[in-house]
C-alpha cells in the first residue's frame, strides 16, 4: 500500500457492502487483508487457507475452535490458525467482527 488509508469507524464499516455469509473488504495490501462483518455465519465451523485474527468490534457471542468454546465480547482478540475448524454462535444482535487474514496461503 503506497498510502495510509483513512481511519474506518465502526459505523462506516457497518455500511460496507457485505452479504450474509460473506464479509466486506475494508482494505488489502499484499498478504494482509482486513474484512468486516456484522453477522458471521452462525454455528458453522469452517477453515481458511491463511492464519486469521478476529477482533470483536461490538456485542457478545461464543467462538469455537475445534472442540473448545469461549465466550467473547467487544474488544476481544481471537486467533484461528490456517486449516483449523472454527466459527461463531449465540451472538447478540449488535455483534460485529473485524477479520484480519495475513501471511501466505498454507
Amino acid at each position: 500500500m503506497d498510502e495510509t488509508p483513512a481511519p474506518l469507524s465502526l459505523a462506516a464499516a457497518r455500511a460496507l457492502p457485505w452479504r450474509l455469509g460473506q464479509s466486506a473488504e475494508a482494505f488489502r495490501d499484499g498478504d494482509l487483508e482486513v474484512r468486516f462483518t456484522p453477522q458471521p455465519v452462525t454455528g458453522t465451523l469452517h477453515t481458511h487457507e491463511r492464519d486469521e485474527l478476529y477482533i470483536v468490534a461490538s456485542g457478545t457471542g461464543t467462538f469455537r475452535v475445534e472442540d473448545k468454546v469461549t465466550k467473547v465480547g467487544a474488544g476481544d482478540l481471537l486467533f484461528a490458525a490456517a486449516h483449523v475448524p472454527h466459527g461463531f454462535a449465540d451472538y447478540s444482535d449488535d455483534f460485529a467482527i473485524w477479520i484480519v487474514f495475513y501471511g501466505p496461503r498454507k
